[in-house]
């Protein structure tokens, strides 16, 4: 007997065949007179810069525009954290030209406050109001201060048991709960059911303090568990999405597609559709 899930898992195929053809995919969320189909995706969908590790930014560029997706988090093999202004604003031109915002920037480590500094300097010089970092703990304090100074946030993102600094976000929420409200999460849905915590209810949890997300599917709610393709693994996606709308999440769903990395353009658009198809579902 199919569940609702496997109905979910199956009908994503044909919004992933869909999110890999661009024409294909405008036609899903347009009624045949072309006018927009009401609520057809109620999250603004992005991609994590990890996700294109192997790849330049141009053909980074082209895969999102065949994904339909056009939100970005620059990770720093794409534009180094060096980089001068002058190249910073080429990036930032090409990837306006294809229509891509980059909206964030990161995972940034910092692990001594001149790292913290030339990340904030960083963020600014791109013309983002959030960096999504990992800061170490005892730079915390040091890090609220720049918040304050460049009225930046800071998106603390958590990475699984194996990680001693922050395995899940209650680690960071901890730490962060009375400092200044700009100080917050990126949560990764994934790393969070490793390490033994169910993203939906982390999400409504701290809702006022859940910044960014970081999308992406494992196969088990256990530290050695495997990247999946988004629906093909162990997450609760109709659940996750209702608790997003439930704290009515405002911020950007980033897939961080970390599953077949040379070759990923088919479980990404399996990815972007599945999570698309559960919204409209």
């Amino acid at each position: 007997m199919n569940t609702r899930r496997n109905f979910l898992q199956k009908a994503s195929f044909g919004f992933a065949a869909a999110a890999a053809l661009p024409t294909l995919g405008n036609a899903l969320t347009q009624h045949a007179d072309g006018n927009a189909i009401e609520g057809a995706s109620s999250f603004t969908l992005g991609f994590a810069g990890y996700s294109f590790v192997k790849f330049d930014l141009d053909k980074s560029i082209a895969m999102m525009k065949r994904l339909a997706v056009d939100h970005l988090s620059i990770k720093e093999f794409h534009l180094p954290l060096n980089s001068s202004q002058e190249t910073i604003d080429a990036v930032k031109k090409k990837l306006s030209d294809a229509g891509i915002k980059p909206y964030t920037v990161g995972v940034i480590y910092m692990r001594s406050k001149e790292a913290v500094d030339q990340a904030f300097a960083y963020a600014q010089k791109v013309g983002v109001s959030m960096i999504v970092g990992v800061p170490n703990a005892e730079l915390l304090g040091y890090t609220e201060e720049k918040v304050k100074e460049t009225n930046i946030r800071m998106a603390i993102h958590n990475h699984g048991p194996e990680d001693k600094l922050y395995p899940s976000p209650k680690d960071i929420y901890d730490r962060i709960k009375d400092m200044d409200p700009r100080m917050g999460l990126c949560v990764d849905i994934g790393h969070t059911l490793r390490a033994g915590v169910l993203p939906e209810k982390v999400i409504v949890e701290y809702k006022d303090r859940v910044f960014d997300l970081h999308i992406k599917d494992v196969t088990a709610m256990a530290k050695d568990a495997k990247v999946a393709e988004v629906g093909r693994g162990a997450i609760n996606f109709p659940a996750f999405v209702k608790s997003l709308r439930k704290i009515k999440y405002s911020g950007i769903c980033s897939i961080e597609y970390e599953k077949d990395m040379s070759d990923p353009l088919v479980g990404m658009a399996e990815s972007v559709g599945y999570f698309k198809g559960v919204q409209k579902a």
